[in-house]
C-alpha cells in the first residue's frame, strides 16, 4: 500500500468542512479510481500553523517514513501575520528538507500554492487591502515556485482557483467549502499520480 503524508494549516486539515470533503480526503478518491493502492494519508496540520510551528509539529509527532508522497500546503499564516518573504522562503526550505527526508526518494514530494485569502468577504469585514494581500501571496507563491524548481519537486497552482468569482466557502466566509476543495483535487490528481507511479 502507497503510503502518503499531507503536511499544511487550515487548508489541509479543511476548516469547517467534513472530513470526506477535505482536498486530501477527495485526491485519495480520485487516485483511488484511477487503480492506485494508497492508503488514507496522513495528515500533519491545524488552523494558524504557520512554518515553524509545522516544523515543530513534526519535530513533535516524529512522522516514520519512507512516504511514496509527501504534499505541502504552508504559508497563508506567515503572510497573515505580515512575516517577510524571506523569512518564509528560509522556513518553506527548512520543511522541504523535511518533506524530502520523509519521502521514498528524490521527486516524491508535491507542493501547492497558497489560496488567496484577500478575495474572501473574512478580508472585506477585516478592513484588509486585498490588493496588498494578493501582491504579498505572488510574492510567497514566487518564492515557494522558485523552491521547488530548484528541488524537481513539482508545483501545484491553486491560488487562481481561489481567486474566482464566487468561490464557494464555509460559514465562516474564509475557507473553501466541498465545491472548491474538490477543485483543488482535481488540480492536483496528475501531479500526485505521476509521483505515485515512477516514483515508488
Amino acid at each position: 500500500m502507497l503510503r502518503w503524508l499531507a503536511l499544511g494549516d487550515s487548508y489541509t486539515i479543511g476548516e469547517g468542512v467534513a472530513a470526506p470533503s477535505r482536498w486530501p480526503n477527495r485526491l485519495l478518491r480520485l487516485l483511488r479510481r484511477r487503480h492506485l493502492q494508497l492508503a488514507r494519508p496522513k495528515i500533519i496540520a491545524r488552523t494558524g500553523f504557520s512554518c515553524a510551528e509545522l516544523l515543530s509539529a513534526l519535530n513533535d509527532q516524529q512522522p516514520r517514513g519512507p512516504y511514496q508522497l509527501v504534499s505541502l500546503l504552508i504559508g497563508v499564516n506567515d503572510q497573515y501575520r505580515g512575516h517577510a518573504v524571506e523569512r518564509y522562503r528560509e522556513g518553506l526550505n527548512a520543511l522541504l528538507d523535511r518533506a524530502e527526508e520523509l519521502a521514498s526518494g528524490q521527486g516524491a514530494t508535491m507542493m501547492l500554492s497558497i489560496p488567496d485569502w484577500g478575495t474572501t468577504p473574512f478580508a472585506l469585514a477585516e478592513g484588509r487591502d486585498r490588493v496588498q494581500i494578493a501582491a504579498e501571496l505572488n510574492a510567497y507563491n514566487q518564492q515557494a515556485a522558485e523552491l521547488a524548481a530548484s528541488r524537481a519537486v513539482p508545483f501545484v497552482d491553486i491560488t487562481a482557483i481561489s481567486r474566482e468569482p464566487l468561490a464557494a466557502l464555509t460559514a465562516d466566509s474564509l475557507h473553501p467549502g466541498p465545491a472548491q476543495y474538490k477543485r483543488w483535487a482535481e488540480a492536483a490528481a496528475d501531479t500526485a499520480e505521476h509521483i505515485l507511479r515512477f516514483r515508488k
